[in-house]
């Protein structure tokens, strides 16, 4: 698989990430045997890229992680995680998105954007990884936290970058605005912006995406298919981890519609489609087996016809962004 710089950084990452949050037990349960052989596929098929965090399943993705690739060349591979939830002991913490993940280490979620909880969190996610380092940090998930995120964990985070402990920063968002405030108010190489540049949402692309290329920040693009619903547009999908509405359902049909006429699989066009842009490095894709990973490289690996992207503007499915 095509391996890309992470923008200024020394980092180069694998053009499809492995998601990791899957792992941790997003929306059901995953065997232990079952997160290894999905690492060890990906792997297999040249993934060089895994993402993971505190957040998911409270500590089980990080684990599950790192045991996976604690016995393959370090140097080989891009390893990044989250800071901005410290997991406690002994207390149920915030409840705030934890409801989607089915398994549990048992620890409570506490949100800490200060110098000393990024650099208490990562010291946790090393020893939880069994590892010495990770490459990449993301302040996770700070929308509401913007002021002391961009006040104390990027600086702290930085301070380790200009250390040699880490590679590089970054903010992992779901949201523009504040994406675009860490670009500006703050020294992160990269951005991890999940589901706002995809078929369904391109609002990364007013004012984000032109604002990264110009400076030089690197961008992944997560969640590709809205958490399901590009991925297999039937009743029951999920879109924001929640049953997709029917207006949202109805559009992601359309959308495989064109895609069928163009004899490619919607599958393969929300994964192609973020990388279109040349402001984005990589797309981030969760996986919880070795079927899902799979069935990602191989529709990473046949992009579809040009002409498709034409009749999806056309018919006002997508912004004319990635054309112009």
């Amino acid at each position: 698989m095509k391996q890309v710089p992470l923008g200024a950084t020394r980092l180069r990452v694998s053009r499809l990430v492995m998601g990791c949050a899957p792992l941790g037990g997003l929306f059901a349960p995953v065997a232990e045997q079952q997160a290894r052989a999905t690492v060890d596929t990906a792997w297999d098929l040249g993934v060089r890229t895994f993402d993971t965090a505190p957040h998911y399943g409270a500590g089980l993705s990080e684990r599950r992680v790192g045991a996976a690739l604690g016995d393959r060349p370090r140097g080989e591979y891009v390893l990044s995680t989250k800071v901005g939830r410290l997991l406690v002991a002994g207390m149920s913490g915030e409840s705030t998105g934890a409801d989607i993940f089915a398994e549990s280490s048992g620890l409570g979620r506490v949100r800490d954007y200060s110098r000393d909880g990024v650099r208490r969190s990562l010291e946790e996610s090393l020893d939880r990884l069994g590892l010495e380092r990770v490459d990449l940090v993301h302040v996770h998930d700070a929308e509401d936290h913007l002021g002391e995120a961009i006040r104390e964990a990027v600086p702290a985070l930085v301070e380790l970058r200009e250390q040699g402990v880490i590679g590089a920063v970054s903010a992992g968002i779901d949201y523009p605005a504040a994406a675009v405030r860490f670009v500006r108010e703050s020294d992160v190489d990269c951005v991890l912006i999940a589901g706002r540049y995809t078929l369904l949402e391109q609002s990364a692309a007013d004012e984000l995406l032109p604002l990264c290329r110009e400076r030089g920040v690197a961008v992944l693009s997560a969640a590709p298919f809205n958490s399901g619903v590009l991925a297999d547009p039937r009743l029951g999908a999920t879109y924001w981890y929640r049953p997709a509405p029917p207006d949202i359902l109805e559009r992601a049909q359309r959308i495989a519609a064109v895609c069928e006429r163009h004899a490619t699989g919607i599958v393969n066009a929300a994964l192609a489609f973020p990388l279109r842009h040349p402001a984005v490095s990589a797309v981030v894709v969760g996986a919880r087996s070795p079927e899902e990973i799979s069935t990602a490289v191989e529709a990473l690996a046949a992009p579809p016809p040009e002409d498709l992207w034409a009749e999806l503007a056309a018919e006002a499915l997508v912004s004319t962004h990635p054309f112009t």
